[in-house]
């Protein structure tokens, strides 16, 4: 969403149907104590171009609504908080609640955590993991650099945590910028979230559009091919031409002054990725 807005309102219904034309399958929804949404109006809008829907924490989140809080008043806030998002996500049709619902964006310790940290940040994502079931919604977790979190960085931390929660509601998405800060194996690390992963952010290490930086593509959808070939793929960055909007989400330099632009040649890049990988692996046994 954050290529073409800022934030979400009912205004922007017509947006789905440009995300279409795009040729794009799933459009994320990001929901905040500032957004406008009338989700019966964003359901049949997504339904009548059957497009995918999904959810993700954004705009106003209130720094202490934290499952993760060591303060237990903060992780009720931050239950009650997720809930409703959950809730709005039901509503709007949505497939899942995707993102670092284990902590909150932007709180890092400096300090190393007390050791209850992730028993009792299980326990709140249990919780959620449960009632997002009986809405229909599924809870995807996001490994997040250390730059934004000190919770969840890598990929055997979000399986630790998934496992610990222990419920079958529980899945993983990992992000290729995210990545770069934080393992040092591409391929190794789809490996170890095969079990639990749901999809994948695809975006270079500078953030910019897929191809010509650092992340090493062929090891990431060969890794793909080999767990998860129906992972969804989905392009993440922020517009750079639209007010402060990457600046306030930490990208300074213009990777994205036209997202339908970038969305043409990042799709374009991935296919050519997956097609390449197929090839390599061979004709099937």
């Amino acid at each position: 969403m954050y290529m073409w807005l800022e934030r979400w309102s009912d205004d922007h219904l017509g947006l789905l149907n440009h995300i279409r034309d795009l040729d794009l399958d799933l459009f994320e929804v990001s929901l905040g104590d500032d957004s406008q949404i009338s989700p019966q109006k964003l359901r049949h809008a997504a339904e009548s171009l059957d497009l995918e829907l999904t959810v993700g924490p954004g705009g106003v989140w209130p720094l202490e609504c934290d499952i993760s809080d060591p303060n237990p008043e903060h992780r009720a806030l931050g239950i009650a908080w997720h809930k409703r998002i959950i809730d709005l996500a039901a509503e709007s049709g949505a497939l899942a609640y995707c993102g670092a619902t284990y902590g909150h964006p932007g709180r890092v310790l400096r300090s190393r955590p007390d050791p209850d940290e992730y028993a009792r940040t299980a326990e709140g994502l249990h919780h959620l993991a449960e009632y997002a079931r009986r809405a229909g919604v599924q809870i995807v977790i996001e490994p997040m650099s250390r730059f934004r979190t000190h919770v969840v960085n890598t990929p055997e931390q979000a399986v630790r945590l998934v496992e610990m929660a222990d419920h079958t509601n529980l899945f993983i998405t990992l992000d290729t910028y995210h990545m770069i800060t934080e393992v040092r194996d591409y391929g190794a690390a789809i490996h170890t979230a095969a079990k639990y992963l749901w999809g994948l952010h695809a975006c270079e290490n500078d953030r910019g559009v897929p191809g010509g930086g650092l992340v090493p593509w062929d090891k990431v959808f060969d890794a793909l091919l080999a767990v998860k070939p129906n992972a969804r793929i989905m392009l993440e960055t922020y517009n750079t031409s639209l007010n402060d909007l990457a600046f306030s989400r930490g990208i300074f330099q213009d990777l994205c002054p036209d997202p339908d632009t970038y969305t043409r040649q990042g799709t374009t890049f991935l296919k050519q990725c997956a097609t390449q990988a197929a090839l390599r692996s061979g004709p099937p046994a």
